[in-house]
C-alpha cells in the first residue's frame, strides 16, 4: 500500500527489511546489505540493486521489471512467483536457495551462478544464460529452448530431464565429447 520513488538508498545497511504491497520505482540500491529481507507482493521498476545482498531473502510475488541486479547475491534464499523482466542478472549468485515458480523472461544472466539450487516450475523465455553455472542443480523439467548461450556450466546427469532446442542439443553433445556428422 506504499509507492518509492526516486530515491537513493547505496551503500546502506538495511537488515531485515519487510515490505508488503510496494511498488519501488527508479530507485538505486548498489551496494545495499538487504540481508533477510522479506518482500511480499512487491514490484520493482527501473530500480539498480547491483552489488546488493539479498541474502537469506524470503520473496513471495515479487516483480523485477527492466532492473539491474549485476553482481548481486540472492544466496540461500526462498524466491516464489517472482518475475524477473527485462532484467540484467550477469553475476548474480543464487548458491543454495529454493527458487519456485519463477519467470525470467527476456533477462541477461550472463555468468550467473545457479549452485545447489532447488528448482521447481522455473522458466526461462528468451534469456541470455551465456556462461551461466548450474552445479549440483538438477535442471529435470527446466525449459530452456527459447534462450542463448555458447557456454553452460551443468553435469551431465543434472541435465536429465531438461528441456532444450536441437541446436542446444548439439551444443551439449559435443561438450561431452560426441563427433556428430
Amino acid at each position: 500500500m506504499c509507492m518509492v520513488t526516486n530515491s537513493e538508498f547505496t551503500d546502506e545497511a538495511l537488515d531485515r527489511v519487510r515490505l508488503y504491497k510496494t511498488v519501488i520505482r527508479n530507485c538505486n540500491f548498489t551496494n545495499t546489505d538487504f540481508s533477510r529481507i522479506d518482500l511480499t507482493d512487491v514490484r520493482f521498476e527501473n530500480c539498480d540493486l547491483s552489488n546488493a545482498n539479498l541474502g537469506n531473502a524470503s520473496m513471495n510475488r515479487v516483480e523485477f521489471l527492466n532492473c539491474k541486479l549485476l553482481g548481486s547475491s540472492l544466496t540461500e534464499s526462498y524466491i516464489g512467483n517472482t518475475r524477473f523482466e527485462g532484467s540484467i542478472l550477469n553475476m548474480a549468485m543464487f548458491s543454495n536457495s529454493k527458487l519456485e515458480k519463477v519467470i525470467f523472461d527476456d533477462a541477461t544472466l550472463e555468468s550467473a551462478d545457479f549452485f545447489d539450487c532447488n528448482l521447481k516450475k522455473l522458466e526461462f523465455l528468451s534469456c541470455n544464460l551465456n556462461s551461466a553455472s548450474f552445479e549440483e542443480t538438477p535442471l529435470k523439467g527446466i525449459d530452456i529452448r527459447s534462450s542463448d548461450f555458447d557456454s553452460l556450466t551443468v553435469s551431465i546427469e543434472n541435465l536429465k530431464g531438461c528441456i532444450v532446442s536441437t541446436s542446444q542439443a548439439i551444443k551439449f553433445a559435443s561438450l561431452i565429447g560426441l563427433k556428430i556428422q
